[in-house]
């Protein structure tokens, strides 16, 4: 007699449409027999089984059976996951939810591969504001693939990327580019100097070197990138340009505005035929030349730029898009630096709340343009306003970041200077407050 091919759930007919009704009423029923909680009010985590329960179901399962349950899980998790986490405590259910799966089911999500969720609960930690958290956890991501898959597979080599990267964020430059370097070493032997992933990786580890305060070794380390992209992609690609965007800004880094106004300007051109005077790296061209020449002194010529290229990118990318809020960022700086320091103050208001309102108030763009709020509003007068920002903002960084971070430091130090001026000073704001 032929056997019949195994599925891990049997075949069954396309299911009728449930309304939502009827799936309430079912989850009302479970409720009842105490098999879930059903709790509508809470919606970040209305339904929980119960851990007896969840571990009956599992001690049924065939190997494959649990193991195409879990991936299965992870890609609902997955699909679920917001891209932009307006919402922390659905943010916060989600990890949850990845990390419960990952501690009953590890060796499913890495199967042959690292599933993608693992990789956005490390997203979704980083964009909460918890750094240190997402460098500790990325780390040990890095070595957990590194047993499940082997050191030279590509996600293994991947997490260990991403960890550099959170650790720069996390304040840590040369502990960055310490990791980045081994890293580099490791994807030149297993994938060759040619591979795209050893080029990005490249071009981070030149990053780091100039955040770590060798500037001058940033620009020699992409000058020769540069000759390689040109060399493996060719002139017109667009990290070839990326690159040369990212020299001409490390030379203002350097000191030299005028020679990356210049190399802004020629890129720009470049730019304009290849990709059209619409794509978003043209439009990021044009937003770096703008503070390029506010760095040669031209601060009004730079808020003149700034305003026009914001124009262009709210009818082209919207309101919303990241290169739009960092060139509404721009702008407010340069009209600061023009002597509008109450104009940059109200510029910044409006930067932090449309940063809360996209990715929330722990994400480290919303934490800079807080930061900015509370300077421009005491430059404009305002110490004792400026003081109660940093206060507030000290007591959310302290709370997410801890006590020791950098960052902290920094508002401690700023919360302090404002503090005696305002003691100092009657207050002799600018700022309209109506």
């Amino acid at each position: 007699m032929r056997r019949r091919k195994w599925w891990p759930f049997k075949r069954q007919d396309p299911p009728t449409s449930v309304s939502s009704e009827e799936a309430i009423g079912a989850l009302r029923a479970l409720h009842r027999l105490s098999v879930v909680d059903h709790t509508p009010d809470t919606p970040a985590t209305a339904v929980r089984v119960h851990q007896l329960i969840q571990r009956a179901t599992r001690d049924t399962l065939t190997p494959h059976q649990h193991e195409y349950t879990a991936r299965s899980a992870a890609d609902a998790l997955l699909a679920t996951w917001p891209e932009n986490e307006r919402d922390t405590e659905l943010a916060q259910a989600l990890r949850a939810n990845t990390s419960a799966l990952a501690r009953c089911a590890e060796d499913a999500l890495y199967r042959t591969d690292m599933h993608a969720v693992l990789y956005r609960t490390g997203t979704s930690l980083g964009e909460s504001g918890q750094v240190s958290a997402v460098c500790h956890y990325h780390e040990r991501l890095a070595g957990t693939a590194r047993r499940h898959l082997g050191p030279d597979h590509p996600d293994a080599l991947m997490a260990r990327y991403e960890f550099a990267l959170w650790r720069r964020r996390a304040g840590d430059a040369s502990g960055a580019w310490e990791v980045t370097a081994k890293l580099l070493a490791d994807r030149v032997r297993v994938l060759g100097e040619d591979h795209p992933d050893t080029l990005s990786t490249r071009s981070n580890l030149a990053y780091w070197r100039g955040k770590a305060g060798d500037v001058a070794g940033a620009v020699e380390d992409l000058t020769k990138l540069l000759e390689h992209k040109v060399r493996v992609l060719g002139e017109d690609h667009p990290h070839t340009l990326t690159c040369r965007g990212s020299i001409a800004r490390w030379r203002a880094g350097a000191g030299d505005a005028a020679g990356a106004v210049e190399d802004l300007t020629k890129l720009l051109e470049h730019e304009m035929r290849v990709l059209g005077e619409d794509h978003p790296h043209t439009l990021a061209t044009r937003g770096n030349l703008a503070s390029c020449l506010g760095w040669t002194g031209h601060a009004a010529g730079a808020a003149e730029a700034c305003t026009e290229v914001l124009e262009h990118m709210v009818r082209v990318l919207g309101e919303d898009h990241p290169h739009t809020l960092t060139t509404r960022s721009n702008l407010a700086h340069w009209r600061g630096a023009t002597g509008d320091a109450a104009g940059a103050a109200k510029a910044y208001e409006q930067l932090f709340a449309a940063r809360r309102r996209l990715v929330g108030e722990h994400h480290p763009d919303a934490i800079a343009a807080w930061g900015s709020f509370a300077h421009w509003r005491g430059q404009a007068g305002d110490a004792a306003g400026a003081a109660a920002l940093n206060e507030q903002l000290l007591q959310h960084m302290v709370r997410v970041l801890g006590e020791d971070h950098p960052h902290v430091l920094i508002i401690r130090n700023n919360l302090a200077h404002w503090r005696s001026k305002a003691e100092r000073a009657p207050e002799t704001s600018d700022i309209d407050r109506s």
